[in-house]
Parts: C-alpha cells; structure tokens; sequence
C-alpha cells in the first residue's frame, strides 16, 4: 500500500527518517515552509531556506525514491513584523514557480494579533492572484479555536476562496467540524502534547467519514516521528477498516487535494 506523507519537515530530519518512511511505503512527501526553532535575522534567510527546501531536499529525498515537495510561505510565527513579512512575500513568487512548489503554506496564525492576521491575508491574495493551492497552520492549545474561527470567517466570506482548493492543518475535534461543513480540507497532524493521537485522528474519521480528511505526521525539530502516520494507518486497520479506505484516507485523499496543483505527480489509485 502506497502512503503520503502531506506535511513533515525533512529539514529538520536525518536521512535515517527517509530510509524508514521508504521502507514503510512513503511515495511522495510534502515539506510545508515553516518556523525553524528561532526567529530569522532577515529576509535573505528566508530565501536561502526556499532555496534548501525547494532544491537541496528533494536531492535527499529521491535517495530513497521519493517524491519531495514544498510550500513556500512567511509563517505565522514569525509574520508579527509586517514590514518583514512584507520583504519576504516580495520574492516568493520566484519560488512559486518551480516544479515541485505546489502552493502557499503553511500560512495562518500563531497568537492571533492582527498583524499576523494582516499577513494571513495578504499571503491568501497572492495565491488567489497567481492561482496557488493554501495550506493553513491553525494556532496551538487555547489559541486554535479562535484563530481557526478568525481565518475561517475571513476565508467564507472573502467570495473568492474555493474551499476545495484550501487545506485546514492541525485540526482537531473542536474545530474539524465547522472546517468539514464549509466545504475545507481537513488534515489533522498526529504529534505529542500539541496535536493528536492516532485514535483521535480516527475516532474523527469515523465520525465525519473520509471526504476531504488528511493525516499527517508534521515531523520536525520538536518531539514528534514522521512514523505516526503509520502507527495511525494501523489503529485504523485495527479497527476493522477495509484496505479501500485506507488507501482512501493515507493515499487517495492527499492525491486529489496535491494533484490540483499541476504539479503533483501521484495519481489516485481508484481514478
């Protein structure tokens, strides 16, 4: 069974995490661009990270025969600098063109200030403008529920925004619902402490069912395993699941929500 991995941050990884995820059936990954740990010093530190995750990474990837590709974006973490956000977003476009940038992300927010919420937006025009899929981080802990609802209500009733073509991240099952009824992707990341665990992740599925629902793994700097993704794979087949709607769920699903891009190459296996 063929698996993807929509958000993890090989960056962040040893080549010990590509050859397990090769191993456990990963195809094809996508690295969202994202808070390093720290604060950047400038702009130029962001073009060079563009420049890794955009061109050195998928070198890495393909080692172990798999597919990379990224989102460029100013994160909300570090979006609190309009000014500087503003320099960055300057250049992004460069980066939006080559072949294996699939779209804007991961934007969103992080304390939910109003400068970030500035950001958010104008970051949402450019991809509109240039015709880019969104990928959304929603904030952590006591903030997700009201910088959710906050993008959420800018984003319903914005009139330009297609929902299909704009993926929520990090949902959980307080803000999943009003996400799904709107018509938005849903990924939700499995990963300690912040995030969910993989019987939430399918305890969800089974509540909502598989239509437009991503899992991932987000693995980075902190705690967290891109091997997640698998170990919720397995809740799921231990819960009776058939192996059509895993494959729907780790597979299939990603691949129609990436493949609007143009540039993704996996297709799915019940098209």
């Amino acid at each position: 069974m063929k698996i993807i991995e929509p958000h993890v941050h090989m960056i962040a990884r040893t080549v010990q995490d590509y050859e397990r995820m090769a191993r456990m059936h990963t195809v094809a990954i996508c690295e969202p661009a994202f808070w390093a740990g720290y604060d950047r010093t400038s702009p130029q530190a962001f073009h060079d990270y563009f420049t890794h995750i955009s061109e050195f990474e998928p070198t890495r990837a393909a080692q172990y025969l798999i597919d990379h590709y990224c989102w460029i974006c100013i994160n909300p973490k570090e979006a609190e600098d309009v000014a500087f956000s503003r320099e960055v977003i300057s250049f992004m476009p460069e980066f939006l063109k080559k072949p294996n940038v699939l779209g804007i992300g991961e934007i969103g927010l992080n304390k939910n200030t109003r400068n970030e919420m500035i950001i958010f937006e104008e970051q949402v025009e450019l991809a509109l403008k240039l015709d880019q899929l969104i990928w959304i981080h929603t904030p952590h802990l006591q903030d997700k529920l009201k910088g959710t609802k906050m993008m959420l209500d800018y984003l319903a009733g914005h009139g330009g925004v297609d929902p299909a073509r704009v993926c929520f991240d990090h949902t959980e099952e307080h803000t999943l619902p009003m996400l799904h009824e709107k018509g938005f992707w849903c990924a939700m990341t499995v990963y300690p402490v912040t995030k969910n665990s993989p019987e939430r992740v399918i305890d969800l599925v089974e509540k909502f069912g598989l239509d437009r629902m991503i899992v991932d793994a987000s693995g980075d700097w902190g705690p967290s395993d891109p091997a997640t993704l698998h170990d919720t794979l397995f809740q799921m087949r231990l819960r009776g699941h058939s192996d059509k709607s895993v494959e729907q769920l780790f597979y299939n699903n990603p691949c129609r929500f990436l493949g609007q891009s143009g540039k993704f190459k996996p297709q799915p296996m019940d098209a």
